[in-house]
């Protein structure tokens, strides 16, 4: 059974049955080799499924969301932490107010971010939900006012407007990191 949490979805992928007790039934030597090449097939089907990339998008925890990256260059044979591939969390935020009116609005983010902090990946959109209007964030504009920043520290999150954005009204940001 799958199961969600700050940990992620995941299907279990040991072996819950005993082979053992296969090779020691009655079946016939086909029906014990159907089952045990089952049971590999369905254990090979949750290792695949669990190396996907988690839809879990939870604005009150962080969440492991199944993105592996590669061990951290600074761990080898001569540091104490072993070179482990890394699993990626992420954090969803609700902007808490509309986008400025031409200027700066800052948020926490409440990571506790150390020397191994990495960020994977910031983005956002806000919403004009009267006007029926949709941005990404960062935006980009040929017209320089109307770019929108975000940025990221070690407390807080950043929205810098060049132009009147008060309008989008709803915004979520997302932060996806590695803590290692």
């Amino acid at each position: 059974m799958a199961t969600s949490s700050q940990y992620g979805v995941f299907v279990p992928q040991n072996l819950v049955w005993d082979v053992q007790q296969i090779y020691n039934s009655d079946f016939t030597a086909e029906q014990k080799e159907l089952l045990v090449r089952l049971y590999q097939n369905i254990n090979n089907i949750a290792i695949a499924l669990n190396l996907k990339d988690t839809g879990v998008y939870n604005n009150s925890f962080s969440t492991i969301n199944g993105q592996t990256w590669f061990p951290n260059p600074a761990n080898n044979s001569s540091t104490p932490a072993y070179p482990a591939a890394r699993q990626v969390q992420r954090l969803v935020l609700l902007w808490a107010s509309p986008l400025p009116n031409t200027g700066s609005q800052t948020q926490p983010h409440g990571i506790v971010c150390t020397a191994s902090t990495t960020f994977t990946r910031i983005y956002a959109t806000a919403s004009d939900t009267t006007g029926l209007n949709y941005i990404p964030i960062p935006y980009a504009s040929p017209t320089l006012a109307n770019n929108i920043e975000l940025k990221v520290d070690g407390t807080n999150v950043t929205i810098i407007t060049g132009s009147n954005r008060s309008n989008f009204n709803v915004t979520y940001v997302i932060l996806e990191y590695l803590q290692s």
